[in-house]
C-alpha cells in the first residue's frame, strides 16, 4: 500500500435522476440542471444510473443527448448499462452518436448478466430467443469490437443510390478506449483488464473465496489490483471508484439531521454479506469534508485510485443535491487534492 494517498485527479458524481410518474419530465429536467451545475463547479464528470420498469433514467444514453447540448466540457457517464437489455449493434451506434455530438466526452459504462427479474420481462424483452441468448461477458465483447469499429457486416459499397459501410457509422476513434465495465467479483475485474476496459467500482463487492470474510475496503482493494494486473496498461489502467460520500459543511441541520438517519438505516447491511450471492456493501459517509477527506484516505481502496464518482443518495431532493455537490467541489475535492476543471 502507498505510505500516502494519489492526489484526487478527477472528480464525479452519480444520479439516478428519479421523477414522478404523473410528471417525469420535471424529472428528467432536474438532472440535466444537476450535469449543468456540476459543469459549472468544475466536476470532471457526470454519471447516470440505468433503471429499468422503474421511476428512474431508463434511457440514459437519450438524456445524456441532451445534456451534451448543455454542456462544453464535463464528462458524461453511464453507470451502469445493463447489457443484457440491448443490442449490442444498436448500442454501439447509439453510444457513438452520442459521443460525436459530445465532442468526445462519453464514458459509457456498462455490464453483463440477465436482466434483472428476467422471468417476469423475458415476453416482452425477448419473445423468440430468451433461452438463445447470451447475457456473459461475450455480449460486451460484441460491443466492444463493434465500438471499436471491427466489422459489423460483410458488404460494404454502394447498392443503387445508397451508399453502405461495414462498420458501425459514425465511427468515433476515441470512444473504445472510454468504455468502462461495471463489476464487484474478481473474474469481472479480470476480464475488464484482460479487455482493455476501464474499471468502474461502487459501493458493493462480492464476498468470494473459502473463508467468505473480508473487510469492504480490503476486498476493494484486491478487485483494483486483480483488473491492473490484468490491463496491458498496469498501474496506469483507469479505476473509478463509486462510494455515497455526503459532506455537511455548508447543511442545515434539518439535511445533517436527514443524512444521518438515511446512513443510518442503511448501516446494517454493510456488517454480513447479502443474498445468496453473497454482496457486501461499503458503508454511507456522511459528515464535514475535513471528516471524509480523513476517512477516505484511510480506505485501502481509495489510496489506489485517483478517479472518484461519489454517488448522490438517490431519493433526496434538489435542493440537497446542490448542497452536497457545491460541498464536494469547493471543500472535500481540495481536501482530496483535486483541482476543479476549467
Amino acid at each position: 500500500m502507498p505510505s500516502t494517498p494519489r492526489p484526487l485527479r478527477k472528480l464525479g458524481f452519480l444520479t439516478i435522476g428519479l421523477f414522478d410518474e404523473a410528471d417525469p419530465r420535471r424529472g428528467h429536467e432536474t438532472t440535466l440542471e444537476i450535469i449543468e451545475l456540476g459543469e459549472r463547479l468544475g466536476f470532471d464528470s457526470a454519471w447516470l444510473r440505468h433503471r429499468h420498469l422503474q421511476y428512474g433514467i431508463s434511457s440514459p444514453v437519450a438524456v445524456l443527448a441532451a445534456a451534451s447540448q448543455r454542456t462544453s466540457r464535463i464528462e458524461l457517464g453511464t453507470a451502469v448499462i445493463p447489457l443484457g437489455w440491448e443490442n449490442p449493434l444498436r448500442l454501439a451506434e447509439d453510444l457513438a452518436t452520442v459521443d460525436v455530438l459530445s465532442g468526445g466526452r462519453l464514458n459509457p459504462g456498462v455490464s453483463v448478466g440477465p436482466p434483472m427479474h428476467f422471468d417476469r420481462v423475458k415476453e416482452a424483452l425477448y419473445p423468440d430467443t430468451a433461452d438463445a441468448e447470451d447475457f456473459g461477458y461475450g455480449r460486451a465483447r460484441r460491443l466492444l469490437d463493434l465500438v471499436r469499429g471491427e466489422p459489423a457486416s460483410g458488404f460494404s459499397g454502394t447498392e443503387g443510390f445508397e451508399v453502405f459501410s461495414d462498420r458501425v457509422q459514425p465511427h468515433s476513434p476515441g470512444l473504445g478506449s472510454r468504455l468502462w465495465y461495471g463489476g464487484g467479483s474478481l473474474g469481472s475485474a479480470r476480464w475488464a483488464g484482460e479487455n482493455g476496459m476501464n474499471f468502474l467500482t461502487s459501493s458493493v463487492v462480492k464476498v468470494e473465496g473459502p473463508d467468505g470474510e473480508g473487510d469492504f475496503a480490503d476486498l476493494q482493494l484486491a478487485l483494483v489490483r486483480a483488473f491492473r494486473a490484468a490491463h496491458p496498461d498496469g498501474d496506469a489502467a483507469r479505476v473509478s471508484q463509486g462510494l455515497v460520500v455526503i459532506p455537511t459543511d455548508s447543511a442545515t441541520p434539518e439535511q445533517r439531521a436527514k443524512y444521518e438517519e438515511f446512513v443510518a438505516r442503511r448501516l446494517p447491511r454493510t456488517t454480513s454479506p447479502q443474498g445468496p450471492a453473497r454482496l457486501l456493501f461499503a458503508p454511507d459517509l456522511v459528515g464535514t469534508s475535513a471528516e471524509l477527506a480523513e476517512r477516505l484516505h484511510a480506505h485501502a481502496a481509495f489510496r489506489e485510485i485517483d478517479e472518484v464518482a461519489f454517488a448522490l443518495p438517490f431519493t433526496f431532493a434538489p435542493e440537497d443535491y446542490v448542497q452536497i455537490l457545491t460541498d464536494m467541489a469547493t471543500h472535500l475535492g481540495p481536501a482530496l487534492g483535486w483541482k476543479p476543471g476549467a
